[in-house]
């Protein structure tokens, strides 16, 4: 076997493997679309939560009963007062000016959104953070890797890593009380506000609720729920009479879910690919061409002009 045939084995292997690639590629941007597609057909019947903050009162019954219900260590007279690996929800609280002008107390209950396409699902290698279908997003402990790409991709900055053990990755967040779902209960920090300022039940009866008072009362609340729109929708709704940005909540969060914007990256990634194989395979066949033979020429006594006589 010649240079030659050793050339064109190589380039043909080369270009199967790419081939390959590109495949996997294309169906790579198709899966994110199947899954924006099914989350989009059961948001309506996803169970979820809508938080007053005109309504509440800064008891703090919630965060404690997070406590007890998920076996959170807890110290007796003090309360909750940021997310961490044992904390899944506090309250917090800020002094803000209202509709009318006047200088109010604010309390603000902080916990998982859980978004209908979660960015935390989407960037999760191991699929330990799951979606249950139901509206809560689920972590399978078993599967984390402690890579913590779920704390990364969160626009909310919700999940938590637990430091404290090392030797199995972990992370902690609010899980919306899915065992207790399951078995036909609340979520516990529901059954414990004693303001009413948290409802439970299927997130498109929470909105229409939700736009209700805001029709009922529009010199009360602000014409925006959070949560409805905002990275896709998400399964934690807010109402309030202060724009949620003095909140603390993040600004400019974009309309669309992060999965799929990345959905965009990767409809176009096949195309990058052939492109770049297109290229290398026309350089590889210019730098590995066979150099075109060379016959020397000779002078050619015959045909030399004789010199003039003198």
């Amino acid at each position: 076997m010649d240079d030659l045939e050793k050339a064109r084995i190589s380039r043909r292997d080369f270009l199967k493997s790419l081939g390959l690639g590109a495949a996997a590629a294309a169906a790579a941007s198709v899966l994110p679309g199947a899954a924006a597609q099914a989350a989009e057909e059961t948001a309506g019947a996803t169970w979820g939560m809508l938080v007053d903050l005109t309504r509440c009162t800064g008891c703090n019954s919630c965060a404690l009963a997070c406590k007890e219900a998920n076996g959170l260590p807890q110290i007796p007279g003090k309360v909750p007062t940021a997310l961490d690996a044992d904390t899944y929800t506090f309250v917090e609280a800020f002094q803000v000016a209202n509709l009318r002008g006047e200088i109010v107390t604010r309390y603000v209950k902080r916990q998982c959104m859980h978004c209908l396409e979660a960015a935390c699902v989407s960037a999760c290698p191991a699929a330990a953070m799951h979606s249950s279908g139901e509206g809560p997003i689920i972590y399978r402990a078993s599967r984390c890797l402690g890579c913590r790409y779920c704390e990364v991709a969160c626009p909310f900055g919700i999940p938590r890593f637990n430091w404290d053990n090392s030797i199995t990755p972990k992370i902690n967040k609010c899980w919306m009380c899915y065992e207790r779902l399951k078995e036909g209960e609340e979520p516990a920090c529901v059954s414990a506000c004693p303001t009413g300022a948290i409802r439970f039940g299927r997130r498109e009866d929470l909105l229409v609720q939700a736009h209700a008072r805001i029709a009922s009362h529009p010199d009360r609340y602000i014409d925006h729920v959070l949560g409805e729109s905002e990275v896709g929708g998400t399964s934690v709704l807010y109402l309030s009479d202060v724009p949620f940005d003095r909140l603390g909540f993040p600004a400019n969060l974009p309309q669309v879910a992060p999965p799929k914007q990345t959905e965009k990256i990767l409809y176009k990634l096949p195309y990058v690919i052939f492109g770049m194989a297109a290229f290398m395979t026309g350089t590889a066949l210019y730098t590995h061409r066979k150099p075109a033979a060379t016959v020397p020429v000779e002078a050619d006594a015959a045909t030399e002009t004789p010199d003039k006589e003198a």
